[in-house]
């Protein structure tokens, strides 16, 4: 009966009710809105030299309180409402679409409270490097790129394509995307890593089983004043842009790679048709990839830890399409045995996983 299927739903959302009160209670959130809300209605609040700070971090609460009672309301009502037409199958068909918004609103919120670290809120710049095997990892490096566009969609989150390599037969050697949109940085830091595919490849005559990797990294847009280059310690490379940029892209040196020197660390860009464009995006990368740098060199030395590399025995996630289909995060444990969906964007349950995994360590 849809009766006892929506009272079964009811009751799998309600340990995530029971996290999201608790969380708000520990986290002393309403507390601190009526501190700020009385300092902002102060008669001499505008002489104060934080109200920038004081402002924007009400509009933070205040816009996460208006969602708590959101949820915590709507959860309610839809029981009340479940109890109130059991015996109406039209009426109860009209509450399975809300409890298909409520699962959903349920889960963004949850993921909104986890996402707490002062980098969570910036745009990123995701990164794809294929693997050691040529052909197999350029397409599955491809896949990936894919993917990510997708979940953007899916999202409705803006992502630009800013660099491409593309392979000699197929896939691509590197990609980056520029990810714009709320919490980007929070919903995709956990990506990072080597992701691991297993297949029968379309590029094996004999169809064998292969297995292919894939890097990404992950790094958050900063602001301009964060951090100072010195330009001599900048080597800037134009060439011509690769692939179908259209005619004036191709046929001039717009495409900029930058090296910093002292670290090595390489950017490039070439999806602008102005080569100052592109060393624009491309100064921004270096920036954020710098200050990325400066912040995991910290974190070892405080913690006495370093920061695992990327290397090929070090995946964080297995992607298995042969002799069975399962996806699974080494990290969390997490399994999806639909890995079309998966690969079609769908990586929220990825993501939701990884960072309640990540506020336990």
């Amino acid at each position: 009966m849809l009766f006892d299927d929506l009272q079964e739903q009811l009751k799998n959302i309600e340990p995530d009710i029971a996290t999201i009160k608790a969380y708000w209670e520990n986290a002393k959130l309403e507390t601190e809105f009526q501190d700020l809300h009385n300092q902002s209605i102060q008669e001499n609040f505008w002489q104060n030299e934080k109200q920038t700070e004081i402002l924007k971090e009400l509009q933070r609460i205040r816009l996460q309180r208006e969602q708590y009672t959101h949820v915590l309301n709507s959860y309610q009502d839809l029981s009340d409402m479940i109890d109130l037409f059991k015996e109406d199958e039209s009426e109860l068909r009209k509450l399975d679409k809300d409890m298909h918004a409520l699962r959903k609103a349920v889960s963004l919120f949850k993921i909104a409270l986890l996402l707490n670290e002062a980098d969570d809120s910036s745009d990123c710049f995701l990164t794809i490097n294929s693997g050691a095997g040529g052909t197999e990892s350029q397409d599955w490096a491809e896949i990936l790129l894919r993917m990510y566009v997708r979940f953007c969609e899916r999202e409705k989150i803006t992502v630009d394509i800013i660099d491409q390599v593309v392979g000699e037969e197929a896939g691509i050697k590197s990609a980056t995307l520029f990810i714009r949109g709320k919490n980007t940085y929070g919903l995709l830091k956990g990506e990072q890593g080597i992701h691991r595919l297993v297949r029968i490849s379309p590029y094996d005559a004999n169809k064998r089983r292969h297995t292919s990797f894939a890097a990404v990294s992950v790094t958050p847009e900063v602001p301009e004043v964060v951090i100072a280059i010195d330009p001599k310690a900048l080597r800037i490379d134009t060439y011509r842009a690769g692939g179908a940029g259209g005619q004036h892209v191709n046929k001039t040196e717009s495409a900029v790679r930058i090296t910093h020197i002292p670290s090595g660390i390489v950017v490039q860009c070439q999806n602008e048709r102005s080569q100052i464009q592109n060393r624009e995006i491309c100064m921004k990368m270096l920036k954020s990839k710098l200050v990325q740098k400066q912040k995991d060199e910290q974190m070892a030395k405080s913690a006495a830890i370093e920061r695992k590399k990327i290397e090929w025995g070090s995946q964080i996630r297995s992607y298995v399409l042969h002799p069975y289909k399962m996806i699974k995060d080494h990290r969390t444990e997490h399994e999806s045995p639909q890995p079309d969906l998966v690969l079609d964007g769908e990586i929220m349950d990825f993501i939701e996983s990884y960072l309640i995994w990540a506020g336990k360590q």
